[in-house]
């Protein structure tokens, strides 16, 4: 499988792999989280994990990578495809807005996470 960058994904276990693309996928339009944020909700995960996980998203993928920023607001530099500017130009397209230093307003825009079902089944409440 090819990613966004035309490398080859790993072949993984696919265990926090999966785990990362289901969270990242329940942020809504117009909204980020951190890559320490999504970490915070998988046993055994960091934020450096999270960013490793997105990189290799197949090119084709629906899972809003974009979406998901480091913490300090900004967009963290990604090689390939335009680099750092195209995630900017997909979260501007969904509302977001950067200041002059490339920072967003965490407070506004800041996914609130997983919905309470969701982390019941998974004893995180």
């Amino acid at each position: 499988m090819m990613t966004r960058t035309g490398k080859i994904a790993p072949k993984t276990g696919d265990t926090y792999y999966h785990q990362v693309y289901e969270l990242v996928s329940m942020i809504p339009k117009g909204q980020v989280a951190t890559y320490g944020q999504i970490a915070d909700y998988i046993a055994g995960c960091t934020p450096r994990m999270v960013g490793y996980a997105l990189f290799h998203l197949n090119a084709s993928t629906r899972v809003p990578w974009q979406r998901v920023i480091n913490a300090r607001g900004e967009i963290s530099p990604r090689p390939g495809e335009g680099g750092s500017g195209l995630q900017r130009e997909l979260l501007e397209a969904e509302g977001i807005v950067f200041d002059g230093h490339g920072k967003t307003d965490l407070k506004h825009y800041r996914w609130r996470g997983p919905p309470p079902k969701w982390l019941m089944k998974r004893g995180l409440l």
